[in-house]
C-alpha cells in the first residue's frame, strides 16, 4: 500500500485569474494571491505528444491549503482543454497537487491502476511537473511535483502571508 500523501494544493482552471481570486478572497477571505504571468515552460508534452502551454496562475492559502487559480493564454489542447472545452468559457476544479518521493515511480504506480499521464512539462529550470487523468474515478486531474528547496520555499512563503494583505490581494510575480 503506497504513503497516503496529504493535498498540498486544490485548483481551478478559470477564464480570469485575478476575477477569480478577488471573488474567493471575498467569499472566503483566502490569499493574498501571487500573480505569475505567462509561466514559460522548456518542455511539455499533452497525452505523449510534444505540447505548448502558456499560462497564468493565481497562488493563495486557503486554511491549510494551497488554491491555485490557472487559466491557458493560448490555444490548442491541454489537460485543461481535456475538462473544459477551449473557448467554452467553462471552469472548475481541475486539480489537486500532491508532493511525491519520486514521479516515476508515482507514475508507475498510476499506470499500473489504469491511469494515464495527461500531460508532463519542465519549467526552464528543470523543474518538472504532471498531471494524472483522474477524471472518470475522482473528478479531476492529480499533479504530482518532487519537494524541491525553491518549491517547498514557495510554498511556505504563501503559507506565511495567509491573511497578510499590506502588499494588495494581487501580488505580480515572475516564474522565469
Amino acid at each position: 500500500m503506497p504513503e497516503a500523501l496529504p493535498v498540498r494544493q486544490i485548483a481551478y482552471f478559470v477564464p480570469d485569474v485575478r476575477k477569480a481570486a478577488t471573488e474567493h478572497h471575498a467569499l472566503y477571505g483566502s490569499g493574498p494571491y501571487f500573480v505569475a504571468e505567462n509561466i514559460p515552460l522548456g518542455s511539455a508534452t499533452h497525452r505523449g505528444n510534444p505540447a505548448t502551454l502558456d499560462h497564468t496562475s493565481a497562488y493563495g492559502q486557503w486554511g491549510s491549503v494551497m488554491v491555485e487559480f490557472v487559466q491557458q493564454n493560448n490555444s490548442g489542447p491541454s489537460a485543461f482543454h481535456d475538462m473544459y472545452a477551449e473557448g467554452s468559457g467553462e471552469g472548475g476544479l481541475h486539480h489537486v497537487a500532491l508532493f511525491v518521493e519520486s514521479i516515476e515511480s508515482t507514475i508507475a504506480h498510476y499506470a499500473a491502476a489504469g491511469y494515464e499521464v495527461a500531460f508532463d512539462a519542465r519549467m526552464e529550470d528543470g523543474f518538472r511537473f504532471v498531471f494524472i487523468d483522474a477524471v472518470k474515478t475522482h473528478g479531476h486531474m492529480i499533479e504530482l511535483y518532487e519537494p524541491t528547496d525553491s518549491l517547498v520555499g514557495f510554498y511556505g512563503l504563501v503559507a506565511d502571508k495567509a491573511g497578510r494583505f499590506s502588499d494588495g490581494l494581487l501580488i505580480d510575480i515572475s516564474l522565469g
